[in-house]
């Protein structure tokens, strides 16, 4: 039988050591309660040592103070009544005046029955009190705990930036001996568990609570940091070898050359994946991730062109993974980095239905307009409206042998000619490469490949960090209202000179 720790084990587990403060007062009971409910209560209290179904305070998370909200199963499975919900709210409006990250902890059956309606409806103002949290710029933290369920993981167990799960918890919108006791039947094995989440990118981890405290202060390192302590360093020198188009592109589609993955790997620290869009997507072929360039943090979204190919190539769920990034960058101010490697969007019956170019469409409003700064790297491949998706940026990278076309030079020959035989011809008309783009005003620096990208990944890589280091910081120490005017004007004008 599986071990998992009550509220105060965990709260231990994940704290520093001797750092916890408990914000608690004695709960106020309902004034209407029938004897038979105060007596539940007093059970309750008596059997788990727990004055209510939740506990908040604060404390240090690797030197960090944070406020953690945290749900105990053994009082009434967890439930959550008018006054649980009170404490609740008291705290994450006490962690926002305080301008302090949040952690949250559930594990709950989700509303308390004896209460009914009322308690029923406080997840309204426990969601209204998270978003609230969440829109003051500060991270929102959720560690899913066996087992989540019912009103409580349809609020604020659903509202992390980042959520991890308990392995092998049971989460789900309706527990399944509710299930079964309204259908006649169970409900299918394997679906509602922290596992399956995490695959279906629900979940962005699945971890036991020892290592939850070391993907939380990761998380939280990036999360938190307000730009103050990056320092620009020198970027690297342009010593670029002229190439021809083709060459390039022929360059750009090795099996053997670095992508976003080994990029993030060799250039990056303080990484945290994160799974999916939030909404059941999970696309292999988009990175989404928390990390670090140097003294600079970010929100990484990149094309893997690896994992796109050839059965899998990115489609709508890719870019609503996407603009979650996006959203979380907007949300806490965070640099937003994205990456563009691809041979080009999904062409299928499931993609057109899926909403692709819609979501093409959103991913460049979004990106276009968004607050934050943000930084574009052409990596690799750089075809038709799924590039696009990921372009428009504040300052815009190119490596010396990444390219961007409206198709790949096959397609565009094919139109023009009804042959693919033209392609390099083409290539080199369209003015694809990094430098033309360099000449056109859409690339902004040009990083040097020596002599290709293969031959040096980790030297590569880290000249890539350096440039991306070295472009957040200068995006940062600008005001970020004359910021997104330059964005806006620079793409107005382009093509205009």
């Amino acid at each position: 039988m599986v071990s998992r720790p009550d509220a105060r084990t965990l709260i231990d587990t994940v704290l520093d050591a001797g750092s916890w403060k408990s914000w608690d007062a004695p709960p106020a009971d309902p004034t209407s309660l029938g004897s038979s409910y105060a007596e539940e209560l007093a059970a309750a209290r008596a059997k788990s040592g727990y004055d209510e179904s939740v506990v908040t305070g604060e404390g240090l998370l690797g030197g960090r103070r944070v406020a953690v909200v945290a749900s105990e199963f053994s009082f009434m499975a967890g439930s959550i009544g008018v006054a649980a919900a009170e404490r609740m709210v008291a705290a994450v409006e006490r962690a926002t005046r305080e301008r302090l990250p949040l952690l949250a902890a559930p594990a709950s059956g989700g509303t308390r029955m004896q209460e009914g309606a009322l308690a029923f409806v406080q997840m309204v103002k426990i969601t209204a009190a998270a978003q609230a949290h969440r829109g003051a710029g500060l991270p929102f933290v959720v560690y899913l705990r066996h087992p989540t369920t019912g009103g409580v993981f349809a609020s604020w167990g659903s509202l992390g930036h980042v959520t991890a799960a308990e392995p092998g918890a049971l989460i789900g919108f309706l527990g399944p001996r509710v299930f079964e006791s309204l259908h006649g039947y169970p409900f299918p094995e394997g679906v509602q568990v922290a596992e399956n989440l995490l695959e279906h990118g629900l979940v962005d981890a699945v971890v036991s609570a020892g290592d939850a405290r070391a993907v939380a202060i990761r998380a939280l390192s990036v999360l938190c940091d307000d730009g103050t302590g990056v320092v620009a360093g020198e970027p690297p020198e342009e010593d670029l070898r002229p190439v021809e188009a083709w060459e390039a592109i022929s360059r750009s589609r090795r099996d053997d050359r670095p992508g976003v993955r080994t990029l993030v790997k060799l250039a990056a620290t303080d990484v945290t994946p994160l799974t999916g869009s939030g909404t059941g997507e999970n696309d292999p072929g988009l990175l989404l991730a928390l990390a670090r360039f140097g003294s600079a943090p970010a929100v990484v979204l990149g094309q893997d062109r690896r994992r796109q190919r050839p059965n899998s190539p990115l489609g709508p769920g890719g870019l609503r993974m996407a603009r979650r990034g996006m959203r979380l960058a907007a949300e806490l101010g965070l640099p937003l980095v994205t990456v563009i490697d691809t041979a080009g969007a999904a062409l299928s019956k499931a993609a057109e239905e899926g909403g692709l170019a819609a979501e093409i469409a959103r991913c460049l409003a979004d990106l276009v307009m968004l607050e934050a700064p943000t930084v574009c790297l052409l990596l690799g491949e750089g075809a038709g409206g799924a590039a696009l998706a990921l372009l428009p940026a504040d300052r815009v990278l190119s490596a010396q042998h990444a390219w961007l076309s409206p198709l790949p030079p096959e397609g565009a020959s094919a139109i023009l000619y009804r042959s693919v035989d033209f392609a390099p011809e083409i290539a080199q008309l369209q003015g694809v490469r990094a430098t033309d783009l360099r000449r056109d005003g859409i690339v902004d620096r040009v990083i040097p490949e020596l002599p290709d990208a293969a031959y040096e990944p980790r030297a590569f890589c880290e000249r890539v960090g350096a440039a991306l280091e070295h472009e957040i910081a200068g995006l940062l120490a600008q005001d970020r209202a004359d910021r997104l005017a330059a964005r806006l004007a620079r793409y107005r004008t382009l093509g205009l000179s």
